[in-house]
Parts: structure tokens; sequence; C-alpha cells
């Protein structure tokens, strides 16, 4: 759905372009757009792999481990309906972590991965389990302590000082984070209520 949005935006304003007369000036945004788009993405790639080998390094050196032992006793208490030992524990563990460090993007695998963990586990029904449901809203809220992408874009336009929105982006993700547990658990129990 959101791809056919798109489609018709761009059609639409080609279109507005063609009938206004300014298509020329369509076609130099299209080409300037490309060219940033790729500069914006080579400097985010650059990031990307620092921040994925310190995750690498942290690894190795058993700084998941004990990040995943803090973790564990309070993912353990939002995901109830999945055992303590399964593999799917794991994944949300390093899913989340993974998220803390504002690596958002290497998160998204071991995200799936949970995912089709806790879809063996609902029995493989195509309807979400509350596990399911927790687990996206979490994912969606992430909690980031290190917005890594965003000091890359700020630090690719040539910010000032990439690094001041540190301190708001805890706050905002600390808030989004309970909000989002909270507003699951309220239709979670308003539907128990029901029945």
């Amino acid at each position: 759905m959101v791809n056919i949005i798109w489609a018709c935006m761009a059609i639409i304003g080609i279109l507005y372009a063609m009938i206004n007369g300014t298509m020329d000036q369509v076609n130099e945004a299209i080409f300037e757009s490309a060219d940033e788009a790729v500069s914006l993405t080579i400097g985010l790639i650059s990031v990307l792999v620092f921040w994925l080998g310190i995750m690498k390094i942290a690894e190795e050196a058993g700084i998941l481990r004990v990040l995943a032992k803090i973790f564990r006793p309070i993912i353990i208490k939002i995901f109830p309906e999945i055992p303590k030992d399964h593999p799917a524990m794991g994944y949300i563990l390093s899913n989340i972590t993974a998220n803390i460090f504002g690596l958002g993007n290497a998160a998204t695998p071991m995200g799936i991965k949970a995912m089709e963990q806790m879809k063996e586990l609902n029995g493989g029904s195509d309807s979400a389990s509350r596990s399911m449901i927790t687990f996206l809203a979490l994912n969606t809220s992430s909690l980031t302590l290190i917005p890594t992408t965003v000091i890359a874009i700020r630090m690719q336009f040539n910010s000032l000082s990439p690094t001041e929105i540190v301190g708001t982006t805890i706050i905002a993700t600390t808030v989004s984070s309970i909000c989002a547990l909270l507003i699951d658990r309220f239709f979670y129990y308003k539907r128990l209520w029901r029945k």
C-alpha cells in the first residue's frame, strides 16, 4: 500500500511539473537527490560497519553476554509465555542490545529471527501471539542510548555538534518504550476483561 502511495505522489508531481512547465527543475532535483543519497549511504555504511565491528568486539569480550544477563530478568517478565532457555529469548536480547546501541539495521535480522521463533511457539499460526505483539511494540519504540545512525547523518551534513542529541534521544526512547509497554499491557488486559 505504501508503495502505491509513493508511486501516486511521484506521478502526480511529475504530471504537475509537466503542466506547470517546471520539468527541468524536477530533473535537476532528481539528479541532485540521487547524488546526495549515494553520499549519505556511503557515509552511513562506514559508521554502521564501525559500530558492527565494535559490537563484534563487545561480543568476543563478553560484554554482550553481561548485558544479556542484566536484561534477561526484565525480558523474562515482559515475555512470560516464552520459555527461559528458548532461542527466541536470545534473539530478543540481541535485538534489544543492538537497538540500545542505535544499530537498527543490525537489529533487524535478529528481530526477524525472534519473530520466526515466536511463530513456532505459537504453533505456526498466522495470528500474532501476545509475545509477538509485545516484541513489535518494544522494537518499534526501541530504547536507544547511542543513536549512531542519526549521529552519522548529522556528521555527514557537517553538524557542529553531532552528538548533542544523545541526551534527548535517551529521554525520548525511554518514554516511548515505557509507553509502548503500558499500551501493550492495557490492550492485552482489556481483551482479557472482555472475555
